[in-house]
């Protein structure tokens, strides 16, 4: 049984991408695309690949928050590349058919999704500190304590 993704109905609040070029030899991508070097967007995995995050900055870190509902920690990567950028991936399997199942409608994504962060010179990357909890990921990574100026007291002469 194959699943249907679209339809002819208009659905304000569907996450499905249109590409206008959909079908076309110099669309979006993919393997006949006149420009391959375009990447081709997938209903099936746009919005999961797209997976949002936040980074704040308080005076004591960086804070990065994303939305990854339905994934287990086991199934989230935090990894520091180069000494200093912020890798944060992960994969949501695609639900199993069977073969009795009838499915009406097709909304949540799968697929896999790579975010990486450029970390400032201050970011402490030996300490960082990742933890989920109701789908959101949390990485703290720890700054380095603004260097003050050393002030010397300078004898004035002559």
């Amino acid at each position: 049984m194959s699943l249907i993704r679209r339809s002819n109905v208009f659905d304000p609040f569907s996450l499905d991408l249109w590409d206008p070029f959909e079908g076309f030899p110099f669309g979006s991508g993919g393997s006949s695309s006149l420009f391959p070097s375009f990447p081709r967007t997938s209903s099936e995995t746009a919005a999961f690949a797209g997976t949002r995050i936040d980074w704040k900055e308080t005076p004591e870190a960086h804070v990065f928050k994303a939305d990854v509902p339905g994934l287990k920690k086991e199934e989230v990567k935090v990894e520091v590349e180069d000494g200093n950028v912020l890798q944060i991936s992960g994969e949501r399997s695609k639900e199993q058919e069977e073969k009795n199942d009838r499915w009406h409608r097709v909304e949540r994504s799968s697929g896999k999704f790579l975010r990486r962060f450029r970390l400032p010179e201050n970011a402490k990357t030996e300490q960082i500190k990742a933890s989920m909890e109701n789908g959101v990921l949390t990485v703290t990574v720890p700054k380095e304590e603004a260097k003050k100026a050393d002030i010397k007291n300078v004898q004035i002469t002559g």
